[in-house]
């Protein structure tokens, strides 16, 4: 039997909706939202049917701050989906610039957060991916497989352990793209396991950019791992003019494995740093979403190569019209 555990994301009223829509766009449907404003409303509509209302307690309820309460596995799949719940509110707090969403931060019952991340660990082992790759993290021992590298990956608490199909549909997709000498953008870096692949199969310039800055830490020391130097950059190149000047252009490959409204969100600035010739890689993709993520690909001037689904969810690899 799996263990569960009780993860709070603390929010506001106002931010209800965008941290719900962050959650059904990875595929969370259920949740429980506990907003302090609903317990005011209720008393103002009821407010005829009682006679005494306990002040201690309206008053709690008032002061409590709103909260979305989500439940995930203990085990690798449930710190990767911890993980992009993680990246995702970093998302929302980069864009939130009046601070109307709350903390949107996590916490989690029971155990602290870090014991939870260790935890998983023991079921973490060596596994395959594509063609090409023997994934395995850091305090696992494996014997080197005929035709297969050793990727080694300590994903922390950065999304990224390869065991998400997103994660796979994409290094698959490196697999049939990476040419030796390629310059590569990873958009949402996360433990920058896609930037390793990448540059295992010959990519020579990797950049890697993620709005957590723990995330761009964790993703330089997995490339330092696997032997090679990461570049990085932290922040939200959507609103960051600097940030995008720095990392540049005339990318040969750029992979976004994110959510569907970031994709759609920076579609133009994927497109500005592409070479005309180049190839464009997106998944985190929930599949009822699809279609959409996929017109609006092509209405920015992309042209769809293919598209592939595994489980709930899909990838797509472009090219400019």
């Amino acid at each position: 039997m799996n263990n569960w555990t009780e993860v709070t994301i603390w929010t506001s009223t106002a931010g209800i909706d965008a941290v719900t829509g962050m959650l059904m766009d990875l595929g969370i449907d259920g949740f429980v939202i506990e907003d302090s404003q609903d317990f005011e409303d209720f008393l103002h509509d009821t407010e005829i049917y009682w006679d005494y209302v306990d002040e201690k307690l309206s008053q709690e309820k008032k002061d409590a701050e709103t909260n979305v309460k989500i439940y995930v596995e203990d085990s690798p799949a449930g710190a990767e989906m911890l993980a992009q719940v993680n990246a995702g509110l970093a998302e929302l707090r980069a864009r939130d610039t009046e601070k109307a969403f709350g903390r949107c931060v996590t916490e989690l019952a029971s155990i602290r957060q870090e014991d939870w991340e260790n935890n998983w660990k023991q079921y973490f082992k060596p596994f395959r991916v594509g063609e090409t790759f023997l994934i395995k993290p850091s305090w696992e021992q494996c014997e080197p497989e005929e035709g297969r590298r050793i990727l080694e990956i300590d994903p922390s608490s950065s999304f990224g352990t390869g065991t998400h199909n997103t994660t796979q549909l994409c290094i698959c997709e490196l697999e049939r793209l990476v040419k030796p000498g390629a310059r590569l953008l990873d958009m949402g870096c996360g433990s920058g396991i896609l930037s390793v692949a990448a540059h295992m199969l010959g990519a020579e310039d990797v950049t890697a950019v993620d709005i957590d800055p723990n995330a761009v830490r964790i993703a330089a020391e997995n490339a330092e791992k696997n032997g090679f130097a990461l570049h990085t950059g932290v922040g939200d190149v959507i609103g960051d003019a600097e940030l995008s000047a720095r990392i540049g252009g005339e990318y040969d490959i750029i992979v976004a494995n994110i959510v569907a409204d970031v994709i759609m969100g920076m579609q133009d600035i994927l497109k500005s740093k592409l070479k005309r010739e180049g190839t464009l890689i997106v998944s985190g993709i929930i599949a009822p979403r699809a279609d959409e993520v996929q017109a609006s690909l092509l209405g920015a001037g992309f042209v769809l190569d293919r598209r592939d689904q595994s489980g709930d969810w899909v990838a797509m690899t472009l090219h400019q019209a």
